[in-house]
């Protein structure tokens, strides 16, 4: 498959885009020296990115956090890490009570690495956090574990982290420090989308919410790095599940447009419409090398 030459995040999060890596990456200009991530998320497309320099930034600490410990920590001792807590807590996709046990205590001490175990056992790989803050996934029995592939995608992704030039930072993203920027760099941005439910990110989970308002914020913000001459890539929807987003479609005719293909019928597991009808876009503020526009 042509994703297999991308490092694939060990994350599974909410509306990450390992899958369209071969339509994002090729629409980024070939030329710019420094990258920011602005909702880095699982990070499946800073990692991957070939710039200088590259910022990843997400308002969920405990996800930087993570990927703080997997930079400064060899491969091999977080693959040991690993394997001692699923002996410890026998872990498995049929012990819910080990599962458990460590979600008490990734929740007591906050230690990065059980949060990323408790992502390889917990539902569908989720990562989720209640109003206090406290890893809330459920078990993911007969579903999730710790495997082969799991394995192969950490180790690849913790090399890349420790290769590269990656400047973390866990700023609300009309916050974030866009004075490091100069014109000509790119900013990416992949925001929870307001036609759809990311449960990670909805304002009840301690976590700044997502709303018309902020929206308009992110749409402002670009325009204003616009004005700056820094370049810009945006994904989101136009149409989900029967919703548009009609204001991002009038404010998207001012750059250019490139329609994607994804489908979301499987994102939520409680949706009470599978249809899938989504319609995924790019939106830029330079012409895509391979646009075709």
């Amino acid at each position: 498959m042509p994703q297999n030459r991308y490092i694939k995040s060990p994350l599974n999060y909410t509306g990450g885009k390992y899958r369209l890596l071969d339509r994002i990456l090729p629409a980024f200009p070939r030329d710019y020296c420094r990258f920011v991530d602005l909702f880095a998320g699982g990070f499946n497309v800073g990692i991957n990115v070939d710039a200088p320099v590259i910022y990843a930034n997400d308002q969920i600490t405990y996800l930087i956090g993570l990927y703080e410990f997997f930079r400064g920590t060899p491969a091999e001792t977080i693959l040991g890490l690993i394997r001692e807590r699923i002996a410890e807590y026998e872990l498995s996709d049929q012990n819910t009570e080990g599962y458990l046990a460590l979600r008490r205590e990734y929740n007591r001490t906050g230690r990065p690495i059980d949060l990323f175990v408790l992502t390889c056992y917990s539902f569908n790989h989720q990562i989720r956090f209640n109003q206090k803050h406290e890893f809330n996934i459920p078990f993911g029995r007969n579903r999730s574990a710790y495997n082969p592939s799991i394995e192969a995608n950490l180790v690849r992704f913790v090399e890349a982290l420790q290769q590269k030039d990656i400047r973390f930072s866990t700023r609300d993203f009309l916050s974030f420090d866009f004075s490091v920027l100069q014109p000509g760099d790119l900013v990416y941005c992949d925001p929870p989308y307001l036609i759809s439910n990311g449960s990670y990110n909805d304002g009840r989970r301690g976590f700044k919410d997502w709303t018309p308002l902020e929206d308009r914020q992110l749409l402002d913000l670009l325009d204003e790095l616009d004005r700056g001459g820094i370049r810009f890539a945006l994904s989101n929807v136009f149409v989900h599940k029967g919703m548009t987003n009609e204001e991002l479609i009038r404010w998207s005719q001012r750059y250019h447009v490139q329609r994607l293909e994804q489908n979301y019928a499987n994102c939520s597991y409680h949706a009470k419409d599978r249809s899938g009808n989504t319609q995924e876009v790019l939106i830029t503020n330079y012409l895509p090398p391979l646009s075709g526009e």
